[in-house]
């Protein structure tokens, strides 16, 4: 199964989510001089749950910013205010940031109110009812289907309201299934939905951690790849070759197949990444 993201150039970009401590901040300044040679068209910065990282994030693109690369900052609205989201796209907009990663977020454990934004084609609307054509506006697209989604169909529905809203592409859940991203992309253009979907690529370095955010978030972990890295046990080494096999056969379908890009969840390390890119021969 192919599909082909016709007529939209390739973007390759790379994720970090924000540090909290000084030695974070040093490892992935380190991090990002390493994978800034690979000339990404933009870093993005996740935002944690309810913007509880919303300082952290704003002095990372800041920063990157400053660097002179594209930085594009995540923000999630589930839990906010119209002023609080305005306040925050003010001071992006200070700060010549002009890309965003809008999402709707998890209500933090706890909060019972979404606050103004239930959904993320809200927060779009209001993004381009408040500033225009200003930012370029990056959405989160579902392959294997949002896990809180009521049917397939339904998460199509989803994701076109958001590109109706204003979307100008879209990033996709990790997902170890090529097919399921192919499947998807057919399905959007039958919609008639004709923005970039680029898949969101995540490298095997941790079983552990992986399965726990697989099982989070509804990504599959498909049952030969798991049984393989459960084989493994704690033979780290064991687990980051295989790892690096499954992505780069897995990035290398994609892209023969037509995908418009690459966008890798580095988790702040820039080795699996830099080993990946080096074996596709970007």
């Amino acid at each position: 199964m192919t599909s082909k993201n016709k007529g939209h150039p390739r973007t390759f970009s790379f994720e970090f989510f924000p540090p909290k401590t000084p030695e974070g901040r040093e490892k992935l300044r380190a991090t990002r001089q390493q994978l800034a040679q690979l000339k990404p068209k933009f870093f993005s910065v996740t935002f944690g749950a309810g913007g509880s990282t919303r300082d952290h994030t704003l002095d990372t693109v800041v920063e990157i910013q400053s660097e002179g690369f594209d930085a594009a900052p995540h923000l999630s609205c589930i839990g906010s205010t119209q002023d609080n989201i305005r306040a925050i796209l003010n001071e992006y907009k200070s700060h010549g940031i002009r890309h965003i990663v809008a999402l709707r977020g998890d209500l933090p454990s706890g909060m019972a109110d979404p606050g103004a934004f239930r959904y993320a084609n809200e927060l779009i609307e209001f993004i381009r009812a408040e500033t225009g054509d200003y930012f370029q506006l990056e959405v989160a697209a579902y392959p294997e289907y949002h896990p809180q989604a009521r049917s397939a169909k339904d998460d199509l529905l989803n994701f076109k309201r958001k590109v109706e809203a204003g979307a100008n592409a879209a990033i996709t859940q990790y997902f170890f299934n090529a097919d399921a991203y192919f499947n998807f992309v057919d399905e959007c253009t039958a919609m008639g939905i004709d923005i970039p979907i680029v898949p969101g690529i995540m490298p095997i370095t941790n079983y552990v951690q992986l399965a726990r955010f697989s099982d989070a978030c509804g990504s599959e972990i498909p049952r030969w790849i798991r049984k393989k890295l459960e084989g493994y046990g704690d033979d780290l080494p064991s687990i980051r070759a295989f790892g690096l096999d499954v992505i780069t056969n897995l990035c290398d379908r994609l892209l023969q197949n037509g995908a418009s890009g690459l966008h890798f969840y580095t988790l702040n390390q820039a080795g699996p990444t830099s080993t990946v890119w080096q074996r596709l021969g970007l």
